[in-house]
């Protein structure tokens, strides 16, 4: 294959790349809607039809969502984020949990290893607030993902926590689809506090083994909601 000359980068191309630096750097967040077209046109300096070939270009690619009569949010924070948000969508919750379980299982031990005071600290508060509000399935959920995106963040391992923060989505999926089976939440509630004790002991076969048991005990609850053909994704 033959090499060809470089070209010029189109301007709707500069446009993709600075509204991707914004949205990476956390100008505008995850859930937050960008600024009006006419603002950004005249921040920009280009045309319309350039301003809305970038701004389409980063719908594609899963970035920014359009909300017909309410303008453009912010659906991922990165491009990174967006290509495993659409490769999730192809996997049903089995197979998301499946990859929690090798992904979380890595993340335990290395927190083990690497955790300081401050981030057992941090764990310990999330734990008792995930506990108060069991009540709450939303809340829950919420609670639980972070959590577990805590626990990556004691990893110091920047692209683990990178993969896992990504994940969120289609954790909160997978972990809500459970939330209505009797016992559940109790019972991985009990596996996620010795998570944390064997966290503090810095023990990292004890933390594999804490995780390992917390998604075993979410894919029987999910298999049998499957059985019962009440979860989808």
């Amino acid at each position: 294959m033959s090499l060809q000359k470089p070209v010029r980068s189109s301007l709707a191309k500069q446009v993709y790349e600075q509204l991707t630096q914004r949205i990476e750097a956390g100008d505008w967040k995850v859930g937050e809607r960008i600024p009006a077209e006419p603002e950004l046109v005249e921040q920009l300096g280009v045309s319309r039809n350039t301003l809305r070939e970038a701004v389409q270009a980063l719908i594609h690619n899963g970035m920014l969502e359009a909300r017909q009569g309410d303008g453009t949010y912010v659906r991922s924070s990165s491009e990174f984020g967006a290509a495993i948000a659409r490769r999730l969508k192809r996997s049903d919750l089995m197979e998301i949990l499946e990859a929690r379980s090798a992904l979380e299982r890595e993340i335990a031990r290395l927190a083990a290893l690497r955790r300081t005071e401050q981030d057992l600290n941090v764990l310990r508060e999330k734990l008792a607030y995930t506990s108060s509000v069991m009540d709450d399935p939303e809340a829950y959920t919420l609670a639980d993902v972070s959590f577990h995106t805590a626990i990556a963040e004691a990893t110091k391992n920047s692209v683990l926590i990178d993969l896992y923060q990504h994940m969120t989505q289609s954790l909160h999926l997978s972990v809500n689809s459970t939330l209505d089976l009797t016992g559940v939440q109790e019972q991985i509630l009990q596996y996620h506090a010795r998570l944390v004790d064997a966290i503090a002991t810095q023990d990292p076969d004890a933390a594999e083994a804490a995780v390992l048991s917390s998604i075993e005990a979410n894919v029987s609850a999910l298999s049998q909601l499957l059985q019962e053909g009440g979860a989808s994704l």
